[in-house]
């Protein structure tokens, strides 16, 4: 069997696909079925971050959020994990629009600066006036562990 330069790149290009990782979604795997409401309550928050593929508390993650007005609808955005709840990861829900640089502060947003979580490096505000709950497989990526004084400052900006 011979090969030609042309049946070569061919085989070249087959051999470089297979061995790069499968592109992501955008989104989750699955939309959530149906979104049990926001927590409501005081949160028991705890800050577990561990190197490993399962979402933990202290940790930045992305995940399908349902809007306030409407949970049938929502986007992929960054969340901060801060405890769970009868099976349930509780999150607050991060934006990179900044709301308290803008000459008049919003209390219920809190500077985290930038990290890994966002690509294009952008700050980020936490928002702690709604906690959001997931479930681990609503979780599409990990994005980041929060250093553990930021996330101090954050919870305590709860309720």
């Amino acid at each position: 069997m011979s090969f030609d330069s042309r049946s070569f790149l061919r085989l070249a290009r087959t051999i470089v696909r297979a061995l790069q990782p499968p592109k992501r979604r955008s989104g989750p795997a699955r939309k959530p079925a149906a979104y049990p409401g926001d927590f409501t309550g005081t949160p028991k928050v705890s800050y577990s971050p561990r190197a490993d593929d399962v979402p933990d508390a202290g940790e930045i993650v992305w995940a399908w959020v349902p809007y306030e007005e409407d949970h049938r609808q929502g986007k992929d955005r960054p969340v901060l994990l801060i405890g769970n709840h009868r099976g349930r990861l509780l999150g607050l829900t991060l934006t990179s629009r900044d709301r308290n640089g803008t000459g008049r502060s919003d209390p219920a947003y809190v500077d985290i600066g930038s990290g890994s979580w966002d690509v294009k490096g952008r700050p980020s505000e936490v928002k702690t006036d709604r906690i959001i709950q997931l479930t681990p497989a609503d979780v599409r990526r990990i994005g980041a562990v929060l250093p553990r004084a930021k996330f101090d400052r954050v919870v305590a900006r709860l309720g």
